[in-house]
């Protein structure tokens, strides 16, 4: 899965960074079962768009700390981690918020690599 913005497979410390944010909405073996589950599932590709409306979530202005960063990253050339999902009636974000959102602002259009588990 070549891509000119993506790394193949999500970095290892996106895993914690995930299970630290599904631990805030989840009990902590719901949380950790997921995990477990994003690290063994295939990555996909989905739209930049897509992701934003079945999360429901705010973009992020250009300008935000982490936004920036990752189109100061992907502009360098240097590429980004796959983001983590987790469909539970809506998309939750698991990691990749910021990357989701700088890419947005590349074209919406833009495939994005991911791994998508479900909740259940």
């Amino acid at each position: 899965m070549k891509s000119k913005f993506w790394l193949a497979e999500p970095e290892p410390h996106d895993f914690p960074a995930a299970f630290d944010y599904l631990e805030l909405l989840y009990p902590k073996k719901t949380a950790e079962a997921i995990v477990n589950n994003l690290k063994k599932s295939s990555t996909i590709k989905k739209k930049a768009k897509d992701i934003f409306r079945a999360s429901e979530l705010p973009m992020l202005p250009k300008n935000n700390i982490h936004v920036a960063e990752n189109l100061r990253k992907v502009k360098k050339g240097k590429k980004l981690s796959p983001v983590l999902l987790v469909s539970d009636g809506k998309l939750v974000i698991a990691d990749g918020y910021h990357r989701v959102c700088a890419i947005y602002y590349l074209s919406e259009d833009q495939e994005v690599p991911c791994r998508l588990v479900n909740k259940g």
